[in-house]
């Protein structure tokens, strides 16, 4: 058998050293198949802990090691503290893949670390943001824009849930074949939470997609009409299930592997009425000029909303780059409010938790756009109001923090 630390270690060295997002890292890794769902639970389980385990070796390493033994350290902490392996098995093989990777230097300091770690003499930072962001490993910028917006209910968006699939079936015939195993009812129709849940052939064959609640409750939210345009559309979950409610749907996309994935989720689904075209949703095309009954503009965000299902996005979202994509996201608003008809609907949707992309980005664009107005939203997924939309919390929507907002074009 592999070394168990080995494939989790490759993977992660992605992410670490090259900045890769963590599923394309696991897609791109050759890993021992059998050992596939473990591999992914410990990458997961690291980058889901990653400020708690840096805190873990700065307090016990009298310097910060470079990055291989870091890595090496952070999935041997994560094996100890959160699957309970016995030590020496999890030190004997740290040490042996240092030695296989070329840092045999470090293995002295590897062995050392590992037999004296002690959870129990830990000591969290005094500061309650510092020690938030250690408990929860979210980085501090998080931690204060949270505190600031939510209080004390911070601390349940940042807290870690169990693991949960969702499942969109086609239909419910679809749905009772796999209802025998344990799973949770959701609010909608034909979508169901699974703590376990293996892709089969019905994947293939369409009798199942994989949705997330979040993305399901904003097509909910969408009235339905005659032409929608899906402004920021891979990976297509939501021009899928939009297409259901729409005579015909547009969907842009602007990088063209992207836009061939939305293709092949259409095919798969059945979804026949629906045009994919790659395009850049936040420069305007008067080809396109009051076209669309409904335009929906899911755009860029931080994440920070599905931090839980992603934990790569506490590692490598920095703060600069919450200002910037709130530009980019009034830029994508400006431009598609021009696609919406008189008497038409622009919807405006995250996956973030931050009100300044969230009512912040609506409220610009309504100050500049006086021929829009904000209109009500209900949801049967648990939420709460905000100025302008709706937002959902990891809390109270079945770990989802999306928000969406619905913009009425005036008549003339």
């Amino acid at each position: 058998m592999t070394n168990p630390l080995y494939d989790p270690y490759a993977v992660l060295q992605k992410v670490y050293g090259g900045g890769a997002y963590l599923k394309q890292a696991l897609a791109d890794t050759p890993v021992e198949e059998q050992y596939r769902a473990r591999t992914s639970n410990i990458c997961y389980g690291v980058l889901e802990n990653d400020i708690y385990l840096d805190f873990c070796i700065r307090s016990f390493a009298p310097k910060n090691p470079k990055l291989p033994v870091r890595i090496l350290l952070k999935i041997a902490l994560y094996m100890l503290l959160f699957l309970q392996k016995p030590r020496y098995m999890v030190t004997d093989n740290a040490v042996s893949l240092a030695k296989k990777l070329g840092k045999g230097g470090a293995a002295g300091f590897l062995n050392a670390f590992l037999r004296a770690f002690d959870a129990e003499k830990l000591v969290l930072p005094q500061g309650r943001e510092e020690s938030l962001s250690v408990r929860y490993s979210y980085p501090v910028f998080a931690v204060k824009k949270l505190l600031s917006e939510y209080g004390d209910e911070a601390e349940e968006i940042m807290r870690r849930r169990p693991a949960r699939t969702f499942v969109r079936f086609a239909n419910a015939a679809a749905a009772q074949k796999y209802l025998a195993a344990e799973h949770e009812d959701t609010p909608f129709e034909n979508v169901y939470a699974f703590p376990r849940f293996r892709r089969g052939a019905g994947y293939d064959a369409g009798e199942y997609t994989f949705q997330s609640v979040g993305s399901v409750a904003i097509c909910h939210c969408v009235e339905a009409g005659g032409k929608l345009l899906d402004a920021c559309a891979a990976p297509g979950g939501k021009s899928v299930l939009l297409s259901q409610k729409f005579d015909r749907v547009t969907a842009f996309e602007l990088h063209p592997h992207r836009a061939e994935l939305i293709r092949q989720y259409c095919a798969r689904m059945g979804a026949e009425n629906v045009e994919v075209v790659c395009r850049d949703s936040s420069v305007f095309d008067g080809t396109y000029a009051e076209k669309f009954d409904a335009v929906l503009c899911d755009v860029p965000c931080s994440g920070y909303g599905v931090a839980g299902e992603n934990p790569d996005i506490k590692l490598l979202r920095r703060e600069e780059d919450v200002a910037a994509l709130c530009q980019t996201q009034r830029a994508i608003l400006a431009s598609c409010a021009k696609y919406v008809k008189a008497g038409g609907t622009l919807y405006y949707s995250t996956c973030s938790v931050f009100g300044e992309e969230n009512d912040g980005t609506v409220g610009a664009f309504l100050h500049e756009n006086t021929d829009f107005v904000p209109e009500p939203l209900e949801s049967p997924l648990g939420h709460v109001r905000k100025k302008y939309g709706i937002q959902f919390l990891p809390h109270l929507s079945m770990g989802a923090g999306f928000y969406v907002a619905e913009l009425r074009r005036k008549t003339l």
